[in-house]
């Protein structure tokens, strides 16, 4: 029997998407302040979708270049 690898959850918290990214939570909250990270209000929560944690690296590498 194969073990099926941990699907990638959808949204992450700001803590979480601070982790990925390898910022801190400040920094987060600024990117999204600015615009150029996404997120959901649901709620008091602030929750990224996973997929904004690419788009965000994808934008700041070409501003990087």
């Amino acid at each position: 029997m194969e073990a099926t690898p941990a699907a990638r959850p959808r949204v992450l918290r700001v803590e979480e998407a601070a982790h990925e990214l390898g910022i801190g939570r400040s920094l987060v909250y600024d990117l999204i302040r600015s615009g150029r990270l996404r997120s959901l209000k649901v709620g008091s929560r602030r929750l990224i979708p996973t997929a904004a944690i690419d788009e965000v690296i994808d934008l700041l590498s070409q501003e990087a270049a």
